[in-house]
């Protein structure tokens, strides 16, 4: 089944009727270097997400987040979920009953796994059983959630010392 692909946040400046277009409950993913970033519609242009280590050395938890930071450039997917458990509201209830939770793991309570506990009833990330079935698939996305966290720290480093990175 095709994604649906929203490219309105990439190119828009401006708040658009489109966001009311995206469904309350909605699972949301955004691309991301060597890996995909997810995270539940929550209406009015939020999305509820695990924060996890994104752009900061120190964990963050399940919080709100604006629709055009969730896509952070990269615009959004529809994640067709046509096995939901919950849908809707109830999707959307079920994530912020888990706000403020700070249990990130990689491996086992990352945003996809908190994503398909709202809307399937279980946790599972895709994205990890890829990484663990094929070990060169997993050093790439490693390598990358690296280059991802941690180039923010490296750049303002080297800003602060006068150097460049290349």
């Amino acid at each position: 089944m095709e994604t649906p692909h929203v490219d309105w946040l990439v190119t828009s400046p401006e708040p658009t009727s489109t966001e009311r277009a995206i469904a309350v409950g909605t699972h949301l993913i955004s691309e991301r270097e060597g890996y995909t970033h997810h995270g539940i519609y929550a209406g009015n242009g939020l999305v509820i997400h695990y924060g996890g280590f994104h752009h900061s050395a120190k964990r963050r938890p399940i919080e709100y987040i604006p629709l055009r930071a969730f896509a952070a450039g990269k615009g959004i997917k529809v994640q067709s979920e046509p096995d939901a458990i919950y849908t809707g509201f109830d999707a959307v209830e079920r994530a912020r009953s888990r706000l403020g939770e700070d249990r990130y793991r990689l491996l086992t309570n990352n945003c996809e796994h908190f994503c398909t506990w709202c809307v399937l009833g279980v946790g599972r990330s895709e994205q990890v059983r890829q990484c663990l079935r094929n070990p060169w698939t997993g050093i790439k996305t490693l390598v990358a959630l690296a280059r991802a966290e941690w180039m923010p720290f490296v750049t303002a480093r080297n800003r602060l010392a006068g150097t460049v990175t290349v």
